[in-house]
């Protein structure tokens, strides 16, 4: 029977011919399989082969030929692989042995190229030598790639990987060495290569994942800062008349405000609300105010924080216990029996502040009961009491109602691996006495600047919509007419840029910023304030599944918020719990907990009855 070696969909395959009709072939392959192959396409005719070892054959003993040889002998000339075949084997070839050197000449692109059907020529000896010199450096290439992924797998990192983590895990160049060992290593495991490198320790888990991946995106440059020149402390401020109190977390380091109560000789009160003033302590041509421009804010999140200025700098302006620092003050003389405000005055002094109060000792003193009753105990009682009372009084006169909410803060506090979730209830007499005094001082230097033509950085809100805008405008929500960030300059870039116009603008002095300037930062900060604010609820997240596991929960009763959706009851969790009966927003439900992702912080949770029930 007559029998083909032929070409077909880029393979070479041998049949016997069943029929033939013109320019074409009927063709059965050893395992059965029929084809219609093209006259064109045939590249040598035999018979009395059996074909099911037939192309096995052919190709042991190609891989038995070295094509370095066969390329030194075949001459410049095109030549087809039977005429090489009988030149090689020095002998009319066997349809095997021809075959054999026909897959030799296929599989060595690099010495010989194609010149048509079963047709090669040997490439040009400079062509081989460069071709030859990159198949080397492959070799070499992936026998580094190689022991890099053996490295990893065996828990540890190579140098050359360990200096471009961050690049690998969140801009990898997939052509790169290190990441194809990466990679390699990675699929070798079972896992992706965040979950690999946590394993081995390059990695201290899900929360360091997160932190490089938001430190590449916005802080490119690091996490540190650059060496700068010092601050210094101004010089010629007059010393404020009475000393003055904070009132802030524990852990706070920067203490952007502090309060005074005075008792002139006039019978008046006069309260001091003091803001700290690093625009006093470097100009707005020190490298300081560029590195906050470009942070724009201090970042918050459970376990760290990224300060927006260094913290030396920090040191010398923060209103910290014992010190006499510089501050911008708004002064409030009020008259003691309605403690309607009769003069404001705003002024740049020295203030001594007498005590830093944390919040958590002053919750014990300074509330409902102890209000109903008209005493504070304890330091400065007496002075908070009138500072919850004017706080009051100024809520009123925007228009705000007493807050009864029943909504709930959380603090995270996170040591040693170990979190602690701290419920703690909005609008206390302390949220209240804190945030009215400081909304006063940001409406009444908004509008100071903008009565003055100084341009300055505004959070206007209108319609529900709030954005940090140039153009004065009021705060609906607040119910004031202007309302300027400028209470926490050592936090946001915002309040500092704000407080250096109202320095200027106390001393005769033209703006340091102009409208332009502004409306650039301002664009800035709307978008890296929401992308911060994303991060801390990220990792808000991220530890409430820690503390799920570290507590060894199964479930939690929860309220529904909408479709599926639940928020867990004692932490601020909100999950998408299966199998949810349909019900009203507000209903009770218990939900069982799956096995949490924290990598891709998601936890699995599904309907599991009523409250009590079980």
């Amino acid at each position: 029977m007559k029998q083909v070696l032929f070409e077909e969909d880029g393979a070479f395959r041998a049949g016997t011919i069943l029929a033939e009709a013109g320019a074409a072939f009927q063709v059965e392959a050893a395992h059965g399989k029929r084809s219609k192959v093209k006259a064109n396409a045939v590249l040598l005719r035999f018979d009395g082969q059996a074909l099911a070892g037939f192309m096995p054959q052919a190709q042991a003993q190609a891989e038995a030929i070295d094509p370095q040889f066969l390329w030194e002998v075949c001459g410049a000339g095109e030549f087809g692989f039977a005429e090489l075949a009988q030149e090689y084997h020095g002998h009319a070839p066997s349809p095997i042995e021809a075959a054999a050197v026909l897959l030799a000449l296929h599989a060595a692109p690099m010495y010989f190229y194609r010149r048509g059907k079963g047709r090669y020529q040997a490439a040009p000896e400079e062509n081989l030598r460069a071709a030859l010199a990159g198949l080397e450096r492959k070799r070499r290439q992936q026998e580094q790639v190689d022991a890099w992924a053996a490295a990893l797998g065996a828990g540890a990192v190579p140098p050359e990987i360990a200096a471009k983590l961050d690049l690998l895990l969140f801009k990898p160049d997939k052509l790169s060495l290190e990441w194809r060992a990466l990679d390699q290593a990675a699929t070798q495991a079972g896992l992706a290569p965040p979950r690999l490198l946590a394993r081995i320790g390059a990695l201290a888990g899900p929360e360091d994942w997160f932190l490089r991946r938001f430190a590449f995106e916005f802080f490119p440059a690091g996490l540190g800062f650059p060496a700068v020149a010092p601050v210094a402390a101004p010089q010629g401020l007059a010393p404020a008349a009475a000393p003055a109190f904070s009132i802030d977390d524990h852990e706070t380091t920067e203490i952007d405000d502090a309060f005074s109560v005075e008792r002139l000789a006039d019978g008046r009160l006069r309260v001091g609300v003091h803001i700290a003033a690093p625009a006093l302590f470097f100009g707005r041509d020190h490298a300081l105010e560029a590195i906050a421009r470009e942070r724009l804010s201090t970042v918050y999140f459970p376990g760290g924080k990224i300060t927006m200025l260094p913290e030396a700098a920090i040191a010398e302006a923060t209103l910290a216990e014992g010190r006499e620092v510089a501050a911008a003050t708004l002064y409030l003389e009020l008259d003691p029996d309605t403690l309607e405000i009769v003069r404001a005055d705003s002024r740049l002094e020295r203030v001594a502040i007498a005590t830093n109060l944390r919040i958590a000792e002053l919750e014990t003193r300074l509330h409902e009961e102890s209000l109903a009753a008209g005493v504070v105990e304890g330091a400065h009682g007496e002075d908070l009491l009138l500072l919850w009372r004017l706080a009051r009084k100024l809520r009123a006169a925007r228009g705000a109602g007493e807050d009864k909410s029943e909504k709930l803060d959380y603090t995270f506090r996170v040591e040693g691996g170990r979190v602690a979730i701290e419920p703690r209830r909005r609008g206390t007499p302390i949220d209240v006495l804190v945030s009215e005094l400081m909304i006063h001082v940001n409406a009444t230097w908004g509008r100071m600047l903008a009565e003055a033509g100084y341009p300055a950085l505004y959070r206007n809100q209108r319609a529900l919509k709030t954005r940090m805008e140039v153009e004065p405008g009021a705060h609906e929500w607040l119910g004031v007419t202007h309302y300027a960030w400028s209470s926490s300059p050592l936090r946001r870039f915002s309040d500092l840029a704000n407080q250096r116009q109202l320095v200027a603008m106390l001393r005769g002095e033209p703006a340091p910023y102009s409208r332009e300037e502004l409306a650039s930062a301002a664009r800035d900060f709307e978008a890296a304030y929401e992308a911060y604010a994303e991060h801390q609820r990220h990792l808000e997240r991220y530890w409430c599944l820690r503390w799920i596991a570290q507590e060894g929960l199964e479930g939690a009763d929860a309220t529904v918020v909408r479709e599926e959706l639940v928020r867990l009851e004692g932490i601020p969790l909100v999950c998408r719990a299966t199998g949810l009966p349909p019900g009203a927003p507000g209903d009770r439900v218990r939900v069982a907990f799956g096995t949490p992702d924290e990598w891709e912080v998601n936890l699995p949770c599904r309907y599991a009855g009523k409250p009590g029930e079980g």
